[in-house]
């Protein structure tokens, strides 16, 4: 999207089944984009808040976050947080973000809220990354309706293409009724062990079906990517050496390269 003189890109990271590395991959990677000094915004759209929880910040000490946003009680600015990387700012959830899709529902153009409120921050971000709840209601329709693309993670699991082809159903429903400039940036490959042969048979059949639209970029399985979490740190904090910090500056390097950046 074009405002001011500025392209600000707005990217969705949604899959409706959970335990995929969606929240592990929107920590990581905006936290990889903004280490290349790109002004960079997360948004937790979750109510598990996750994504906060990645960057140090408890629900309980939350104050304002997304859901006084949605429900027209703060304007964007007035949530945005601080974190401890240069470049990379945050707009935290909470657990009552749950009840926004009920909220919702009784109002105008529902399925456009967030994009109104980030359509408030003009050319502040060069990048936007939304972490989408895993389910596919109103919170996550209101991210693919903000958003110019889309990143679809998948686990390297025998169950990885169940539910991907809902998924593109609902992108495509979107794209024709509510934003036609939504386009998928990529399938991003999570959770990839190669001491296991299931892993590389996803990989082939992935690939297969979806040709150039899957990342070169796959995500291992890493201690340090899970364990960083738990610190309140992206792995590029908690452990910059860790196969899993590594991954993801490869993917925001493969992303910066595709809008001719890098």
């Amino acid at each position: 999207m074009w405002y001011g003189n500025a392209i600000v890109m707005i990217i969705s990271i949604a899959n409706q089944k959970g335990g995929v590395g969606k929240t592990t991959t929107a920590v990581n990677l905006s936290a990889s984009i903004a280490v290349s000094e790109r002004k960079t915004l997360v948004i937790d759209m979750d109510s598990q808040c996750n994504t906060s929880s990645g960057y140090g910040i408890s629900y309980s000490n939350t104050g304002n976050n997304i859901y006084h946003v949605l429900i027209g009680e703060k304007t964007i600015h007035e949530v945005i947080r601080k974190t401890a990387i240069p470049y990379l700012d945050i707009v935290p959830s909470h657990p009552d973000l749950i009840g926004a899709e009920i909220e919702l529902l009784d109002t105008t153009e529902r399925e456009f809220a967030l994009k109104k409120a980030i359509k408030e921050l003009g050319d502040a971000y060069q990048y936007v990354f939304i972490d989408c709840p895993p389910s596919l209601g109103l919170l996550t329709i209101n991210s693919l309706a903000a958003s110019d693309r889309v990143i679809i993670p998948l686990q390297c699991e025998y169950f990885a293409l169940e539910g991907l082809a809902m998924l593109l159903r609902t992108i495509s429903i979107i794209q024709k009724k509510l934003n036609p400039a939504l386009e998928v940036l990529g399938i991003l490959l999570t959770m990839f062990d190669r001491r296991n042969n299931l892993s590389f048979r996803v990989w082939e059949e992935v690939t297969k079906c979806f040709n150039d639209t899957v990342f070169n970029t796959i995500i291992p399985r890493n201690v340090k990517l899970s364990e960083s979490p738990s610190h309140g740190k992206p792995a590029l904090l908690y452990d910059i050496s860790s196969s899993g910090a590594d991954s993801y500056l490869r993917l925001a390097s493969e992303i910066l390269e595709r809008r001719s950046e890098a």
